[in-house]
């Protein structure tokens, strides 16, 4: 069942006793993020979009890596952001750590596990009824590990199974359920993450790349079949990233070394970089964009 998220209050300045050049400093302040010092602010560096300002935004898989890196830097640019995970411990972490660099508004967590549609569909309808639409929609979550890196003859029907329902199965279902909110309020902006796995290709785990090449399919029919409601959809394929869980689960020095060797830019790529890509895909700058796939792999593949 999910947690009620708290209450979040706006409120605006008065300008109806200011004069007029006044009146317009207090609307241009209003109209940008708020001012976080660099030294709290770890994203103060990098691009400031206006118009995520205010945006309400849905992330799964936004307590750990890449979409904890999301969630930060959707709070720090002032949006209203919706952690969808199934990591309490980890999505509590995160928003005390949002609340300490002094972010506003602080996300709300939703305990929820992905596969579990009645569930997803239950979370959607319950942020519906309090937020009446989401603007922006990052199909994150996803498990690299585990039973997702079996080979062909070691999966099962249920290892099967699990792989299409924890890396491909909610993209679908999630975009079905909010879409038409975003058509209601004028268009929106949904970001699916996919993988180089597919494109490389890897091998050893055969199903989570059937899921992640899928990704993409779905991504240019949903650009086509939204894009009159003015919804864009997009994705993103991550290379080697280095989120802690991949360090723990995958990222052995023999592999780091295949990474490098790999990559174009010789360094480890951390899951801030692809957040930035996440950012800029669901602001206005992207307005124009929309059926495309982003590659942000360090140089592996070596094409779009």
């Amino acid at each position: 069942m999910a947690s009620e998220p708290p209450e979040i209050h706006v409120t605006r300045p008065s300008i109806v006793s200011a004069p007029l050049q006044i009146a317009k400093e207090v609307m241009e302040a209003a109209s940008k993020p708020a001012s976080i010092p660099e030294a709290v602010n770890p994203h103060a560096k990098f691009a400031q979009y206006p118009s995520l300002r205010g945006k309400t935004v849905l992330i799964t898989g936004g307590a750990e890596g890449i979409g904890a890196s999301a969630v930060s830097q959707f709070a720090h640019q002032g949006a209203q952001v919706l952690i969808l995970d199934i990591s309490e411990t980890s999505a509590i972490k995160l928003i005390e750590t949002l609340k300490s660099q002094g972010a506003s508004p602080l996300p709300a967590f939703y305990h929820c596990d992905v596969t579990d549609l009645k569930a997803l569909k239950s979370i959607c309808t319950d942020v519906l009824k309090k937020y009446s639409h989401v603007d922006i929609l990052v199909n994150n979550a996803a498990s690299a590990g585990g039973d997702s890196r079996k080979g062909t003859f070691d999966v099962t029907e249920e290892i099967f199974q699990f792989n299409i329902d924890v890396n491909f199965r909610h993209q679908f279902f999630l975009t079905q359920y909010l879409a038409p909110s975003m058509k209601t309020a004028g268009g929106g902006s949904i970001i699916n993450m996919g993988s180089i796995t597919w494109r490389i290709p890897a091998t050893g785990l055969p199903v989570y790349t059937a899921c992640k090449a899928a990704v993409q399919g779905l991504t240019r029919t949903h650009a086509r079949e939204l894009g009159p409601n003015n919804i864009r959809v997009n994705s993103i394929m991550p290379g080697s990233i280095a989120t802690e869980r991949q360090i723990k689960e995958v990222l052995t020095e023999e592999y780091k070394q295949e990474t490098l060797n790999a990559q174009a830019i010789k360094r480890v790529l951390g899951p801030d970089e692809v957040g930035r890509l996440i950012l800029f895909l669901a602001s206005d700058d992207a307005s124009a964009i929309t059926g495309s796939s982003y590659v942000c792999d360090g140089g592996w593949v070596g094409d779009p």
